[in-house]
């Protein structure tokens, strides 16, 4: 086996036909391990990174991928210079992972480890899976040589199994209210407007559609600052480019219901392979009276099932909206890997001191938050 590493743009977007022909017949196939997704985030979001892809080679035949950016030491957070995966950060990468062909995932894993030992760098590997062989062999591997491994739960993934239903079916399995209720929106919004569902999926209309979503989130969070999604232009920049590869790989999916001739709710949507990903959605306060988003939530679990998609998936949050919906979940964690030198002791401390000071910070801002709103 044959490793490389990757450190050039030019080098990494030559490997996207053997990278997406890898992942596709791996046990690590997600939407956000695609080259489209990874090559618009290194594009418009690195910050300064720097590209450390590790390749395993058998036979000059692609068998492994370590996705990973190397960050430079941030001496103000007391943080060393450190490995972590391409896509990390804001803009919601979930499953990330290794790559590797199916069956050779240990042994591609055990290669990476002896390269990463050689090298002792840090590694903070967030949005990981918590079923990945990297959460075992490698922290395995590592230790044997001395390194500190700390694994942490980070988040969940709502999920629904959409094997075998119908749209009637699935609805059946709903709470009472949740099918009362969506079963009455979809019956009376025709009823009380001229309404009109678009799922844009190609190339020409994708930008459009995009910006009609990005306008809706805005609004439905005005200036409440809460959700990060959209919220600089490096990230609209790489949605923007983003969706015009996905809409011509066929993966976009991104309903806007318009009442009126007027759109009131969008969801960003992709199906990449099985699944159908709900990613974000935004609506229009005036029209909240009408359940306009359940209403296109609804809408977009339909056409999930119509297309004959395996999984609808939430992705990470464990918003109470999204149990309305779902009754499974998926693990995310973080492995962090440090390896055995004294100074890697004196980091491995100062970023769970730095980690307790942000937490104790955020219930100090909670307590002032809620004693100004008189809650």
């Amino acid at each position: 086996m044959q490793l490389a590493i990757i450190q050039t743009a030019d080098e990494f977007l030559k490997l996207r036909s053997e990278w997406n022909a890898l992942l596709e017949s791996s046990r690590s196939d997600f939407v956000f391990l695609t080259h489209e997704w990874l090559s618009a985030w290194w594009k418009h979001m690195a910050d300064g990174r720097r590209l450390s892809i590790v390749t395993a080679r058998e036979g000059g035949e692609l068998i492994g991928i370590l996705p990973v950016v190397e960050r430079a030491a941030q001496l103000a957070r007391m943080m060393p210079c450190t490995l972590e995966f391409l896509g990390s950060g804001v803009i919601g990468s979930d499953y990330l992972d290794v790559i590797a062909a199916r069956g050779r995932e240990c042994e591609v894993v055990v290669e990476f480890a002896d390269y990463l030992h050689s090298h002792g760098r840090m590694l903070q590997l967030s949005q990981l899976r918590s079923e990945s062989c990297l959460s075992s062999v490698l922290a395995d591997q590592l230790r044997q040589h001395a390194w500190t491994v700390v694994e942490a739960k980070l988040n969940v993934c709502p999920y629904i199994d959409l094997r075998g239903h119908t749209w009637d079916t699935y609805v059946a399995t709903l709470g009472p209210n949740v099918r009362k209720n969506i079963n009455r929106y979809l019956r009376n919004l025709p009823k009380t407007f001229d309404m009109r569902v678009d799922c844009v999926k190609t190339a020409s209309d994708a930008q459009t559609a995009l910006q009609i979503a990005v306008d809706l989130h805005r609004k439905r969070w005005g200036t409440r600052g809460v959700s990060e999604a959209f919220h600089s232009e490096s990230v609209r920049a790489f949605h923007r480019e983003f969706v015009q590869l996905a809409a011509e790989r066929g993966w976009l999916r991104l309903l806007i219901l318009w009442l009126n001739a007027r759109p009131v709710a969008a969801l960003y949507g992709l199906r990449y392979g099985p699944t159908f990903y709900f990613y974000q959605s935004g609506f229009d306060p005036d029209y909240s009276k009408y359940s306009v988003g359940v209403t296109t939530m609804g809408l977009a679990i339909r056409r999930a099932i119509e297309e004959g998609a395996a999984e609808y998936d939430f992705l990470h949050g464990n918003e109470e909206y999204k149990f309305h919906w779902a009754r499974r979940v998926r693990n995310l964690t973080r492995l962090e890997l440090h390896p055995p030198q004294t100074t890697a002791w004196i980091y491995k401390h100062a970023i769970r001191l730095n980690r307790a000071a942000r937490q104790m910070a955020r219930r100090v801002l909670d307590r002032g938050m809620r004693g100004e709103t008189g809650q």
